[in-house]
């Protein structure tokens, strides 16, 4: 592809390279450049890639797109923005897939994976057409699975998976899109057809600094989407409604001025039932994943697939088809006389959130074990103690994905919103004994909710991922504790 066609319609500050020059693809790691690759510098976080210019043209690089001039004799291109740029570059690259299909954004702190879920199904049912997605347990083309590193993956490779999804037929996808993904251009130029907005609660404040800067990146989903449907019953929606540069369709459990609203919610173990009323049209729902979340993460699907036309009652029908995504209050079957479940809660709003609606049916005591990640908001660390601590009837305290912090520390972080309250918490730092502990001193009709790895198979100490799948830790202690 020549090099003007590449950067088509991004704005150019100099060009010091043949707007002819055939570019063969483009990179931004300098350690994956090949010959004849356009090399994209993008100041990050951790490091700069205007410092591997070098290393990038000794790999063969064509011509670096930069906001920065090159020291080196080398063909290149100065922009005032290279994330924008790297989009940009993408979508050309791979024949903007996106305007060839219908792109569902949907964002927030929780609920993000259950509701892209719940839309994929729903879609599914109400058409012939494939549907991909892209999460945080996995990307799909139909139902072919495909891993994933980050909820929302770095702009060139999300325009190549948009590619495939496009050329395996798909005509919907739905993405969970990140803060990090929009404050950082990965989803820019991206028109999305409803843009879905669940709910903002204490998180990623190490990145975003504060909930303002936080919630602000968030509406920026807003300002690319032809359709928004927010969660009007969140106190960061009139930041959300105010910011977007669409048409607004709001949901609600309480207002009765939603375009949206739950009536008559009944709550139980195996799920939850509701009356979903839109403009005088009242239809019912019945989903089979518990708890009062799961309302919520219901409505959003169903404001999503009314604002791409189609029928409530035919939604609705669809919807109480659906089931439970992994991770997400996830049962796992004991054979014993109490019930583990596993959940990606790792903020306090998701912990708070878990544990109620369990406390709410639980026969038994109910029992949360939880740790924090590592190089992630310490903030949160004291709050999630405090919650886990006095909402579960017993909570026990251990290690998350520690990365290179060490755990010791993060428990004394989460220790901290804990101090001067009765002792119905033990601390065990190994995830396994912890785990271990917990089932062999369950009682009878105890709920266990193994709460923050969800989804996630390992476990990330140090700088490595290690195997550590709780659904595996889970199975080998029953099978000891069937022996005795």
């Amino acid at each position: 592809m020549k090099l003007k066609e590449l950067i088509n319609g991004l704005e150019v500050l100099e060009w010091h390279a043949d707007p002819e020059l055939e570019i063969s693809s483009v990179s931004y790691d300098s350690r994956k450049t090949e010959n004849g690759d356009m090399f994209v510098a993008i100041s990050g976080h951790a490091s700069d890639g205007h410092d591997y210019i070098n290393a990038a043209a000794a790999k063969g690089a064509a011509c670096i797109l930069c906001e920065k001039k090159p020291e080196l004799d080398i063909p290149f291109v100065l922009v005032s923005d290279t994330r924008r740029g790297l989009a940009v570059a993408g979508a050309h690259f791979f024949g903007d897939p996106a305007r060839k299909m219908k792109i569902i954004g949907v964002t927030g702190t929780n609920g993000k994976t259950t509701t892209t879920n719940l839309i994929k199904s729903i879609l599914e049912q109400l058409c012939d057409d494939k549907v991909g997605l892209i999460g945080t347990n996995c990307n799909m083309i139909g139902d072919k699975i495909v891993d994933t590193e980050r909820t929302t993956p770095e702009s060139f490779e999300l325009q190549k998976l948009l590619r495939q999804m496009c050329d395996e037929g798909c005509k919907y996808v739905v993405m969970e899109v990140s803060s990090h993904a929009l404050y950082l251009k990965r989803v820019y130029g991206i028109e999305f057809e409803v843009g879905v907005f669940t709910n903002l609660t204490r998180d990623h404040l190490d990145f975003h600094k504060t909930m303002e800067e936080y919630g602000a990146a968030k509406a920026l989903l807003f300002k690319q989407s032809r359709k928004g449907a927010v969660n009007i019953d969140d106190k960061y929606a009139e930041m959300m409604i105010e910011a977007a540069e669409c048409p607004i369709f709001t949901y609600s459990t309480r207002r009765d001025d939603a375009d949206l609203t739950a009536k008559n919610i009944i709550l139980k173990a195996d799920g939850v039932s509701f009356c979903a009323l839109e403009i005088g049209k009242l239809e019912k729902v019945k989903l089979a994943i518990p708890g009062s979340f799961s309302v919520y993460n219901g409505l959003a699907a169903i404001a999503a697939a009314v604002n791409l036309g189609f029928d409530l009652g035919k939604v609705c029908a669809a919807l109480s088809n659906c089931h439970g995504v992994k991770g997400r209050a996830e049962i796992v079957p004991t054979g014993l006389d109490f019930t583990v479940m596993i959940d990606y809660a790792h903020t306090p709003d998701a912990l708070e959130n878990i544990i109620k609606p369990v406390k709410g049916y639980a026969q038994g005591r109910v029992v949360v074990l939880f740790g924090c990640g590592g190089d992630r908001d310490k903030t949160k660390r004291p709050i999630m103690g405090e919650i886990g601590t006095t909402l579960a009837d017993f909570a026990v305290i251990t290690s998350d994905n520690p990365r290179t912090e060490d755990p010791s520390d993060i428990i004394d972080d989460i220790l901290a919103g804990v101090k001067g309250k009765k002792k119905t918490y033990t601390v065990i730092e190994n995830r396994r004994e912890a785990i271990g502990w917990a089932m062999k001193n369950a009682q009878k009709d105890d709920i266990i909710i193994l709460a923050g790895k969800g989804h996630e198979d390992y476990q990330m100490i140090g700088v490595e991922k290690h195997h550590f799948d709780e659904r595996e830790v889970v199975a080998e202690f029953l099978s000891q504790m069937k022996k005795q």
